[in-house]
């Protein structure tokens, strides 16, 4: 139950345009100061570990683990993702709740 109520509320942020998918993207949001909160899957490859919790550490930037790239994917409506990044507060916190 649990585990849907974050892949909704990660849809609807992503509807709302307050997220951003795709490794890149990602530490250049977390780069801006916009990234609120990081989820990264759990089979991303250790390279991407790395860089996103380096990244992540260095700006303060929390940051939450998800089962795998397909549910990431699911969430937001399209194909595997490794790592998206929250911009918005108000769904940062929401989804920090939800995953903890």
């Amino acid at each position: 139950m649990k585990q849907e109520q974050w892949v909704s509320l990660l849809g609807l942020a992503n509807r709302a345009r307050k997220l951003i998918s795709g490794e890149e993207l990602v530490i250049k949001e977390i780069r801006n100061g916009k990234a609120k909160l990081v989820l990264l899957a759990l089979d991303a490859s250790s390279n991407t570990e790395k860089k996103i919790f380096d990244k992540c550490a260095y700006y303060k930037v929390p940051i939450k683990r998800v089962e795998n790239r397909s549910i990431l994917g699911q969430a937001i409506g399209k194909e595997e993702r490794v790592a998206v990044a929250v911009l918005d507060n108000g769904f940062a916190q929401k989804l920090q709740t939800l995953l903890d």
